[in-house]
């Protein structure tokens, strides 16, 4: 979030290994009206109607948003590893006004970045969080562009879920804060960026979490796991992932699922930092 504070902040993290067949594939979500949500995402957010292996979803900026049909409202409160995802918008009040035409409503209005960070300059980065379908928290943030741009996750030690990224999936880090930091009784620190083609992915220390959403956390010693969840969890894209996979076991990575083919998308699951289970697809992400 607020992508010019926190580079201001951290210094850039050092060049990840070579792993030219990863990339971000997409999102998967659970929600009680897959049609209602996909609505929601092509006309709230920058997303288009499109098919993905015969089932409908959201195609946005080459990545996908998948949808699961469940019975039952999906839990929603924040205490996974996987917070939220995110979009761009060039003039925030003016996105702010369309989406309160549109009849969005709001989990943070409008922000100034300032109001997070305690730094910056006033009236140049804001944020402000939706209330997705189903509840899922989306992001929208001060960009050059209006496509998705971000997933948030929190970790007990975000430096070291960035480093295991990078080792084993070759996701480029690019910037570390390794002190303790917080603004008004929100901690801020220490946190991490990796960028992944087009999707940055921002880790934010568990102590945020449980300054925001102390309610949620009340009686919780750890994250629950991200699987059955409105935001269910995203997948990254390997090309070989028999290879991949067999690599993975190598260096200690656990597979909690798979291999498996459900119809066309080949893919299985594995255990990342902080019990966040994380999909590999084999196979790059195409409209």
């Amino acid at each position: 979030m607020l992508r010019r504070l926190l580079l201001a902040a951290c210094a850039l993290g050092a060049a990840s290994p070579s792993f030219a067949q990863t990339h971000f594939h997409h999102a998967h979500l659970n929600s009680t009206d897959p049609a209602a949500a996909i609505e929601f995402y092509t006309t709230h957010l920058s997303g288009e109607k499109a098919a993905f292996d015969g089932k409908d979803a959201v195609w946005t900026q080459k990545s996908w948003l998948l949808f699961t049909k469940v019975k039952q409202p999906p839990p929603h409160e924040i205490v996974s590893p996987l917070f939220h995802i995110g979009w761009g918008a060039e003039d925030m009040k003016a996105e702010f006004e369309r989406q309160i035409r549109l009849g969005t409503t709001f989990q943070t209005v409008l922000t100034d970045g300032v109001e997070l960070f305690g730094a910056g300059t006033r009236d140049r980065n804001f944020f402000m969080y939706l209330d997705g379908p189903d509840h899922v928290t989306i992001e929208v943030q001060s960009a050059m562009h209006h496509d998705f741009m971000h997933v948030h996750l929190f970790s007990d030690n975000p430096v070291a879920a960035a480093a295991w990224y990078e080792k084993h999936l070759g996701v480029t880090t690019r910037t570390k804060l390794d002190t303790v930091r917080a603004f008004r009784g929100i901690p801020t620190g220490p946190a991490a960026s990796m960028q992944l083609d087009a999707v940055t992915i921002w880790i934010y220390p568990t102590a945020h979490a449980k300054a925001l959403y102390g309610g949620h956390w009340k009686g919780r010693t750890g994250y629950a796991s991200n699987r059955g969840r409105a935001l269910d969890h995203v997948a990254f894209s390997v090309d070989n992932l028999d290879e991949t996979l067999a690599r993975l076991k190598q260096e200690g990575v656990t597979v909690v699922a798979g291999p498996r083919k459900a119809g066309g998308l080949r893919s299985a699951f594995i255990e990342a930092p902080d019990r966040m289970a994380l999909e590999l697809v084999e196979g790059h992400a195409r409209r």
